[in-house]
């Protein structure tokens, strides 16, 4: 696994462990985390694009809070580096 993944990874167990972040954004950062760990390495440019979809309809969240959305954008930032 690469180090730009590993962070996102890191940066999801942040968000799932955060009191701050609603039960259903934490349930969608759990399938974001399987998905991206039970893919190999021909799939991760899919599973990628799956994930920066489903990041960009979770930052639409109006209420959700600003420091959670600034680190949506930090994995967005990184994700596009692998795709």
């Amino acid at each position: 696994m690469n180090e730009d993944l590993r962070q996102v990874l890191d940066i999801l167990d942040e968000l799932q462990e955060d009191g701050a972040v609603s039960k259903n954004i934490k349930q969608k950062v759990l399938g974001i985390k399987k998905d991206l760990t039970s893919c190999s390495g021909d799939e991760i440019s899919l599973r990628v694009n799956k994930t920066l979809s489903e990041l960009e309809d979770i930052s639409g969240d109006v209420n959700l809070p600003m420091f959670v959305r600034t680190q949506i954008w930090q994995l967005t930032s990184i994700l596009e580096k692998l795709s």
